[in-house]
């Protein structure tokens, strides 16, 4: 089940555009329900529900990010899988290019460690949750895909 890859920015790590921000995110599925983040009180777009991951620094692959910000947010290790979809946000002052990629946990047990909470969710109901902007662009892809309801 191949997603079709939509033209893309340039690889992790080269930056032509200092207004760019590359953002890799974690689709874990498990028992037909997805893990969800929430964002903390103080983090820009506070609140918020998104996919876990964060931003790729420089000269990091997507995977290598992947399982840092993972680990970071939720005490669990990953490991990624294919690209599911990639969606370019604008805001204000910069957009967001955001990698979402079919991931597994490979160990641990989620537990908030970086984030004010989170969810295992059924598509259905992430009408639910306000998403950010980035993750509402990609939801049509993503439920698209999901074949399980």
């Amino acid at each position: 089940m191949s997603a079709a890859r939509p033209s893309a920015p340039p690889p992790a790590g080269e930056r032509d555009d200092a207004k760019r921000i590359r953002v890799v995110a974690a689709v874990i599925e498990h028992a037909g329900r997805y893990l969800i983040t929430q964002r903390r009180p103080n983090a820009v777009l506070p609140l918020m529900w998104e996919f876990p991951g964060g931003r790729v620094e420089h000269a990091e692959s997507d995977a290598e990010a992947l399982a840092r910000e993972v680990r970071h947010r939720l005490d669990v290790e990953v490991t990624a899988g294919q690209l599911i979809s990639f969606v370019s946000h604008p805001y204000e002052r910069y957009t967001v290019d955001l990698y979402l990629y079919e991931c597994h946990i490979a160990a641990g047990e989620p537990s908030p460690r970086a984030v004010h909470a989170f969810e295992w969710v059924r598509s259905a109901d992430f009408d639910r949750y306000p998403f950010t902007p980035a993750d509402e662009a990609s939801m049509t892809k993503l439920l698209g895909m999901d074949t399980k309801g």
